[in-house]
């Protein structure tokens, strides 16, 4: 596998040719399109993607290595189908709806300004991480490990603590309705 480090890519298309089989060490992506590219069996270590669009990207086996999103758009994407081996991420003012974070382990993940309406983290562990001015409208989270997580400045989550561990789990006031959901009472 080819071995590409310290590499600027800016507003290229890779949404009809795709990115080359690789891994990228320490590289910038800026600006560029990869709607509906196939991205499997490629390591990103240590990259940085910002403006790009990654909707609809196949992933198989993709390594996510100390990788930082910035502005980015992610529809659909499918972090479950990703290699979990080092699997980490950040998200800064992201589009990530409709995607999916099953099963994963993203421990102390931040989401900083993300719409992750309709996400799916079911099954997934997200101890210690934040949830910074998100919108998680429909966002699913069942057998959801959120020990630790920050949700004081999100908004619009509705989380049910029966069917997801939420111990020391930080909630805002005015982010218990979300808590309780469930029981369809009117709090005032």
């Amino acid at each position: 596998m080819e071995f590409i480090e310290n590499k600027t890519f800016n507003k290229e298309d890779y949404s009809l040719t795709g990115l080359p089989i690789a891994e990228y060490d320490n590289c910038t992506f800026t600006d560029c399109n990869f709607a509906n590219a196939n991205l499997s069996h490629i390591i990103f270590t240590e990259c940085v993607f910002s403006g790009c669009n990654l909707s609809m990207v196949t992933v198989k086996n993709t390594g996510l290595k100390d990788v930082e999103f910035n502005n980015c758009k992610l529809l659909g994407f499918n972090f479950n189908y990703c290699d979990p081996f080092l699997l980490t991420v950040s998200f800064n003012d992201c589009l990530l709806q409709l995607a999916s974070f099953y099963n994963l382990k993203l421990k102390n993940t931040k989401f900083l300004k993300c719409d992750l309406r309709d996400a799916d983290f079911t099954e997934a562990d997200l101890t210690g991480a934040s949830f910074n001015n998100c919108d998680l409208s429909k966002a699913i989270f069942q057998n959801t490990i959120l020990e630790k997580a920050d949700f004081r400045l999100a908004h619009n989550y509705s989380l049910d603590p029966e069917i997801n561990r939420l111990k020391k789990a930080k909630f805002s006031r005015e982010g218990i309705a979300g808590l309780l959901a469930k029981y369809n009472i009117d709090i005032e």
